[in-house]
């Protein structure tokens, strides 16, 4: 092995430190730089480092699967479909690096030759797994890996996120720490840059949140996480939550999404699914969906420091074991946060409260245990990495990639069972409940989409609506129904009981008809708030109105009013359709 300084830095055969002062030859000549990973996690967490090298022509990028994980599956998947340079690991050990980079110190790294670089596998260090080393050791930093199995030290330099994990170090191997800096976390950067206010809400646009409360779940991985603990929480979340005020999103750690496998996943998690679950890629996307988030509920998985240091409130759903370190960064988070209890029916009140009794930067203040270098991270990354390559480093800065627009939100569920209430200032209270969930309480009538809804649903429903299309001149002779025909047909199609039928013109339009009434246009104002005018989903509006109808049947229906989706109140204006409003095509 070379010799090393203190600093980590790798040494110059006649003593000097190295740096990019090596003469015009030595700049011109090409460097290989290995990107070692063990599973997609490790994988992902180089990626976020790329910009460090970014158009530097010096540079030559070759990713390796370094053997041993039950994680590896599919780890180098996205960079063959990037059409990166990659290795087989028999090739990588034939050959000398002039930088070996990789993410946590376990697998036969020491059998790559060239000085490596090694980052931590998360953020931070706050698990121990007596299965894959010393069962009172932290992952990443147990003996049993930082050494070779010459009792040399395996790495060059340790590129650490925080003062506090080199002290860490120390305590294991003042050797180890001797090699040891503080360049902070390129992930965070990412989340920093792309947390803006504009950037946060092009992201819940495109996941269609609106003006609901995105509630993030996050589950690592092993037999102590939320998701093997609580597997039916998504879905039991889903059935009491009211879909008008919370949109979920599950974010899973890859080596469970590899455990599982993506159909078993999905078929786990397909009533939840369907109740318009968002579940975000490994890479990547879940941090997008994490930006966008309003509270998070966390497992001891270390993912959800990245929400504290964007100061999100969380909920603790950790029910203890043996893998959390006492003392760590996520230990002290889970500790300040309150609980989501096992009562899942009391899950409304406790997110309502958690968001109402957040105080600014008392979550942020934990993450400040864990990530220093907060925007720099990449720079000084770049720094240390450039000094062992021999090389000045670019000249343009390294910058931080934003992260991806986060795909569509599935479509809304196709029926609803709806609660509703009036209350002693006359509005209508509704709450509406994905139908193929246990509702958390009776419902006063079931509402379907007529396009898409199950054939068992709509010949329940109450209310029964579509969504216009956009008008135009049929083409090719087909026959394009009127607000007025179509609602008549579905009456008819559907005899018995008091049903509603309806059709959604716009976002502060519907056009419906009871049995016995006349087609009636709803004109729906949003609610106005400090921000702008926030739009209810008119289907839901619809409920408040069927319920108005069925109340003040023999009266005739009301001209006027006001339906409340959870805090929100929207007024609604009835009146008699127009001929032009009845004729418009649907």
């Amino acid at each position: 092995m070379d010799e090393h300084l203190g600093d980590g830095r790798r040494a110059t055969g006649d003593g000097r430190r190295a740096t990019g002062d090596r003469g015009a030859d030595a700049a011109a000549v090409e460097r290989c730089v290995l990107f070692a990973a063990r599973s997609q996690n490790a994988l992902h967490r180089l990626l976020d480092t790329l910009p460090v090298f970014a158009g530097d022509r010096r540079i030559r990028h070759c990713f390796t699967l370094v053997p041993g994980s039950d994680f590896s599956l599919d780890a180098l998947t996205a960079i063959e479909r990037a059409g990166a340079r990659t290795l087989p690991w028999s090739q990588a050990l034939a050959r000398r690096f002039d930088l070996v980079l990789a993410a946590g110190p376990k697998g036969d790294l020491h059998a790559l030759r060239g000085p490596r670089v090694l980052l931590p596998h998360g953020a931070g260090f706050n698990k121990a797994l007596p299965d894959e080393g010393t069962a009172d050791s932290a992952s990443g930093l147990d003996p049993a890996h930082l050494l070779r199995p010459d009792g040399a030290l395996l790495a060059d330099l340790y590129a650490f996120a925080h003062p506090s994990q080199v002290s860490r170090l120390a305590a294991v191997s003042l050797e180890a720490a001797a090699r040891a800096t503080v360049v902070g976390d390129p992930l965070l950067d990412r989340f920093l840059d792309s947390a803006s206010p504009d950037r946060r809400d092009h992201f819940r646009t495109a996941l269609r949140t609106g003006a609901r409360r995105l509630v993030v779940l996050v589950s690592t991985w092993g037999p102590e996480s939320l998701l093997r603990r609580r597997p039916s929480l998504p879905a039991d979340l889903a059935a009491v939550l009211p879909y008008d005020e919370y949109q979920l999103a599950l974010v899973l750690h890859p080596n469970e999404r590899v455990r599982l496998g993506t159909f078993d996943l999905e078929q786990y998690l397909e009533p939840a699914r369907r109740a318009g679950l968002l579940l975000p890629a490994a890479y990547e996307e879940w941090a997008s969906v994490v930006v966008a988030a309003d509270v998070l509920v966390s497992d001891h998985g270390s993912a959800a420091l990245y929400a504290a240091a964007l100061d999100r409130p969380l909920l603790a759903a950790y029910d203890g074991g043996e893998e959390l370190l006492p003392g760590s960064p996520m230990a002290a988070l889970l500790d300040r946060s309150p609980r989501l209890g096992t009562d899942v029916s009391a899950a409304p009140a406790a997110l309502a409260e958690a968001l109402r009794s957040h105080r600014p930067g008392s979550v942020r203040a934990v993450a400040d245990t864990a990530f220093a270098e907060q925007g720099n991270g990449l720079h000084r990354l770049r720094e240390e990495l450039y000094a062992v390559l021999g090389l000045e480093p670019p000249t343009a800065p390294a910058v931080p990639r934003l992260l991806p627009t986060p795909p569509a939100a599935p479509s809304p569920p196709s029926a609803f069972a709806v609660r509703v209430h009036h209350d002693a200032q006359g509005r209508i209270h509704v709450a509406r409940h994905p139908a193929h969930l246990t509702p958390p309480a009776p419902a006063h009538h079931l509402a379907a989409d007529a396009g898409t809804a199950n054939r068992r649903y709509l010949q329940s429903a109450a209310v029964i609506h579509r969504r216009a299309d956009r008008p135009g001149t049929a083409q090719g002779g087909a026959t394009t129904l009127t607000a007025d025909a179509w609602t008549d047909r579905t009456l008819t199609a559907h005899p018995g009981g008091r049903r509603t039928a309806a059709v959604i013109v716009s976002a502060t339009q519907c056009l419906l008809r009871t049995r016995t009434g006349p087609l009636l246009s709803a004109h729906i104002s949003p609610c106005p708030e400090r921000d702008g005018p926030v739009y209810a989903d008119p289907a839901a509006i619809l409920s408040a109105v069927h319920a108005a109808l069925v109340t003040a049947e023999a009266d005739g229906p009301p001209s006027t009013l006001t339906c409340a989706l959870g805090e929100r109140s929207f007024a609604v204006r009835l009146a008699p359709a127009t001929e032009d409003e009845a004729a418009l095509p649907v």
